[in-house]
């Protein structure tokens, strides 16, 4: 969700952007699991997301749907900017819960719903939700963590809302930043989706910087 305006209580906001500290109260989201299922380790042939990080500009980040080749580079499937952390002074700092990037690793896929329903103060539509982290000082597990944009569960764009930010509305680049989460533009997640379902599912997501 963009941070311009603010429009709902702390807790709604940790609930829409991810990366809570697992001390954190639970969100609304982490009341049911997304739907399709991801379980076991990616084959050597199986897809998997690899999401870069723009240490200049953290909204200007990468992700890209990946194919593992055995005994050979990996094929890049789909490319797209992406965004994690809220942009401001702790953006770029992994242990900071609630505000800072995700950490770099690897991540297992636990799930993937293309209509998931967070409820009035969650997470909405197309989802991939991946493991939680702990961070590089040892003691911070960032949690409910996802790949998402900005809908309502069915896909559809909120109407919009003069002179504040719409947390089910994308209306442009400030919608990049996020609590943790790594957030893509409803288009963007839409092909994303297109091209798992034909190419594979991912089963790990990897991040770097």
């Amino acid at each position: 969700m963009g941070i311009r305006h603010r429009i709902a209580p702390l807790a709604a906001v940790l609930a829409l952007a991810g990366g809570l500290a697992a001390t954190a109260a639970a969100p609304a989201l982490a009341a049911q699991p997304a739907s399709g299922k991801t379980t076991g380790t990616a084959a050597a042939d199986g897809t998997y997301l690899y999401f870069n990080k723009n240490q200049s500009n953290p909204g200007n980040s990468r992700l890209y749907l990946m194919k593992s080749v055995p005994n050979a580079k990996d094929t890049v499937l789909a490319k797209y900017r992406a965004g994690s952390g809220d942009g401001g002074p702790n953006g770029k700092d992994e242990c900071a819960s609630s505000q800072g990037w995700l950490p770099n690793g690897t991540y297992q896929v636990l799930a993937h719903d293309a209509h998931y329903n967070g409820g009035d103060l969650g997470v909405n539509g197309k989802v991939i939700h991946v493991e939680d982290k702990v961070c590089e000082n040892g003691r911070t597990t960032r949690a409910e963590l996802f790949v998402h944009s900005e809908m309502w569960p069915e896909g559809s764009q909120a109407s919009p809302r003069p002179g504040q930010d719409n947390p089910y509305r994308w209306e442009g680049s400030d919608d990049y930043r996020s609590l943790g989460c790594i957030k893509l533009k409803p288009a963007d997640i839409d092909n994303l989706f297109t091209k798992a379902g034909r190419y594979g599912w991912p089963d790990e997501l990897k991040v770097v910087s």
